[in-house]
This record gives C-alpha cells, sequence and structure tokens, in this order.
C-alpha cells in the first residue's frame, strides 16, 4: 500500500477527528457530484425514453421506408396505384436489412352519423400487416379482419374520432368517397378503438381492410397470380439506424424502375415523411447536451471547493509532511486520492438516486404528463446501460482532471511557516 493512499484513506475516514470544517465540506462536495450524477442519469434516460417513444409511433402509423409511384410521392392531390406482386415483393424482402415488407392502401373519405360527420384518411391493410404496434395501442373492441381478397366490412377508428361521432364498438357508421364527381357510400361496422395520443395521426387515420380501399380507388387485383394494385410498399428495417443504408439499396435497386404496368417506382424514409417530428426530437439531444455540461461543470467546481477547504485546513499536516521528507508530487497525490474517494462515494449515491427514479418511474409510472401537449400519459424512461457507465466514466475522467489545478496548492506549502504557526 502506498503512502499516499494510506494517508488519503485516513484522512477520509475521519483523520484524528480535531478537524471541524473539512467533514461539512466532503459532505457537501459528496452531495454535489451525487445530484450532477443523478441529474445527468435521469435525463439521458428520460430523453432517450422520449424520443424511442415518440419515432416508434410515428413508425407504427408509417413503417420505417415507403416504397410508393413516383407521381404519388410528387402530389398529394391524386393517389397513383403501383402494383404489388409476388416479384417485388420478393425483391424488397431479399434487400439486406430489411425485416418486413406490407402492402398498403389510402384512401381519402367521410365518416358519418346521423348527427355529425368527420373527415378521415382510410388505410388499407392487408394480412401481411404487421399489427404489434396498432395492437398494443388498443383500448376497445379488436382489430379488424384484414384482407386483400375480400370486404370485411369492419373499421378500426381512434378514440378522438369515436368521441368526435359518438361511436362505441359495435356501432354502424357510412363512408362516403368521392371519384370523379361520383359519391360512393359504404357501411362499416366499428370492430375497435385506438389510442396513440399523436393527435396528428389520431385525428386522421382509421383502419380497414386492403381489399375495400384498392376497389374504391377503382384499382385491380388478381388473387390466382397474387397480385393487387395498391397506394404502395411499407419496409421495416431491423435496425433504426441502418435506415440510411438500406435505402441506399433501394435507391440502387427499385428507384428510377417500373412495375409490370410501367409505373414509376421511387421510395422515401419515415424522416422525409415526416421531417417536422424529427427534427424536433433532434432538438433533444441539445437540450441533454446542456444539462449534462451543466452539471458536470457544477460537479468539478464543488469537488475544487471541497478539496482546497481540505488542503487549507490540513495545512500543518502538509507542513509536517514535507518536514518529514515528503516530496510535492507525494502530497498532491495523496489529495488526488482523498479527491477521488470522495467523488465515487459521490457517484455511487447518484447512481442509486438516478437509477432507483428510473426503475420507479419506468414500472410505476410516477410523474404524469399532458398526453395533448408531450404525446405521452406519463414520462417515458429507457434505462441504457451502456451510456450510463460511459457517462460515468466521462464524469469521473473530468472531475479528477479538474482536482489536478487545486492539489498544486501544496506546493505554494513552506514547512518552517507552518510550523512557527504551530
Amino acid at each position: 500500500m502506498s503512502l499516499p493512499f494510506y494517508i488519503a484513506r485516513h484522512l477520509y475516514h475521519g483523520g484524528d477527528g480535531s478537524q471541524k470544517v473539512s467533514r461539512p465540506a466532503v459532505r457537501i462536495a459528496m452531495l454535489g457530484i451525487a445530484i450532477g450524477i443523478a441529474t445527468m442519469i435521469i435525463s439521458v434516460c428520460v430523453v432517450l425514453g422520449f424520443k424511442h417513444t415518440i419515432r416508434d409511433k410515428v413508425v407504427g402509423f408509417g413503417s420505417h421506408i415507403v416504397v410508393s409511384n413516383y407521381m404519388t410521392m410528387q402530389t398529394t392531390d391524386q393517389t397513383q396505384c403501383v402494383v404489388a406482386n409476388d416479384s417485388l415483393m420478393k425483391v424488397l424482402k431479399d434487400i439486406k436489412g430489411v425485416e418486413h415488407v406490407q402492402r398498403y392502401s389510402q384512401k381519402q373519405g367521410v365518416l358519418k352519423t346521423d348527427s355529425d360527420f368527420l373527415g378521415v384518411m382510410f388505410k388499407g391493410v392487408g394480412e401481411d400487416f404487421d399489427t404489434t404496434f396498432i395492437a398494443s395501442n388498443l383500448v376497445e373492441g379488436r382489430m379488424p379482419v384484414l384482407s386483400m381478397k375480400k370486404s370485411t366490412q369492419q373499421l378500426l377508428v381512434s378514440r378522438s374520432m369515436a368521441d368526435k361521432l359518438r361511436l362505441k364498438v359495435g356501432d354502424k357508421v357510412f363512408a362516403y368517397f368521392l371519384n370523379d364527381e361520383d359519391v360512393k357510400a359504404r357501411p362499416f361496422t366499428v370492430s375497435g378503438i385506438y389510442q396513440t395520443n399523436m393527435a396528428k395521426y389520431d385525428d386522421a387515420i382509421c383502419f380497414t381492410d386492403l381489399y375495400t380501399v384498392s376497389r374504391l380507388n377503382g384499382w385491380e387485383c388478381d388473387y390466382e397470380d397474387n397480385w393487387i394494385e395498391c397506394t404502395g410498399m411499407e419496409l421495416t428495417v431491423c435496425d433504426f439506424d441502418s435506415i440510411d443504408a438500406v435505402e441506399d439499396i433501394i435507391i440502387n435497386k427499385v428507384n428510377k424502375t417500373y412495375d409490370t404496368d410501367e409505373n414509376p417506382l421511387t421510395s422515401l424514409t419515415i424522416q422525409e415523411i415526416s421531417p417536422q417530428v424529427f427534427s424536433w426530437l433532434d432538438l433533444l439531444d441539445l437540450n441533454v447536451w446542456i444539462i449534462l455540461i451543466l452539471m458536470v461543470c457544477v460537479s468539478g467546481f464543488t469537488m475544487i471547493s471541497g478539496l482546497l477547504i481540505i488542503i487549507l485546513e490540513r495545512t500543518s499536516m502538509i507542513g509536517l509532511m514535507k518536514a518529514l521528507g515528503a516530496r510535492n508530487s507525494t502530497v498532491r497525490r495523496t489529495f488526488r486520492w482523498l479527491g477521488l474517494f470522495i467523488v465515487l462515494k459521490g457517484m455511487l449515491w447518484g447512481n442509486i438516486l438516478g437509477v432507483g427514479f428510473c426503475l420507479l418511474q419506468q414500472h410505476l409510472g410516477i410523474v404524469k404528463l399532458d398526453p395533448t401537449a408531450y404525446y405521452v400519459s406519463e414520462a417515458p424512461v429507457e434505462v441504457n446501460v451502456i451510456l450510463i457507465v460511459l457517462l460515468n466514466i466521462a464524469t469521473l475522467i473530468i472531475t479528477m482532471m479538474a482536482l489536478v489545478l487545486p492539489s498544486f496548492l501544496v506546493s505554494t506549502i513552506q514547512p518552517a511557516k507552518t510550523m512557527k504557526i504551530e
């Protein structure tokens, strides 16, 4: 055991018990470290959880990448179809990084009851539709029967739509569609109600079978050859961070090519479809960095102040060590070891507080939010062990680097003067 380590441990555990100032200074420094690391952990976990929750909701309505008719992507006035046959589906499924491919069709229409009406977007999906997201946000009833081969006349509406039209599960509702100045009416039965708290989507999108929406658009299908004319295909990738890489492959293989009816194909990522949402989420990263920088600065200054107080209070001890032959470097290492003990204890309590709060919030939802403003009813938390470890390592390194400067104060202390004062 080295001499600096031994003396530092002795001082940390109370020394000779005669010092009245250093113990409060140590506790304040330790508290500053604990509060700083706890705040950083909570900030990172909450922002990470919030970003991923909102991102998953946006992706749940629109998938990661959409392949559709080039003309559809260029205008919102009219939707052009593509022929989604087995060969095109196979090309998309075989792309490296693609996890799932599903067909979809869209058609604007009006839902009407005896007393109210509401304009919505009908999204038709088939048997290949991944129901995981919508099913997890189902609050009443069940998912409609989804098919590309027949009309089931079942409809899944959002909670906001149901409230505006006074609809309940099992109610009948008529939908009206405009096609070339001709109005078509279709009866539907409300099979279920979902709620995601994303007003942009909840107020606009209802779900039914792919066959109905494609036929309402006047598009054709062939069950024997397993193809259908639809709005496009939605692709889910294995890893969200690989969207751009998968998109590059799609651009090379699919974009600027044609389906069997000579319809031009193109693709867009979810970031390109909803740029405002992802730009807003990116701004949260800036807030986290500001919090991290401020908390590290507070922790560093607290430790510097505490160590300076301890050094000034231990002036006589430093003078005695030098009189006994200890070098300045030995004394500096002693107080850096003492600083390390304080930092590690503060970080331990900070991790207990920060991770403990995150786990409580994750399982109990203590902090509630207004879903109309934040899109979630409670603060989402995602505990990422790797990020927490990296955060602790970075904090430890930066704080210990900050303690180097005040430790050089011992070089100015002269043994003769300290012993004369005593």
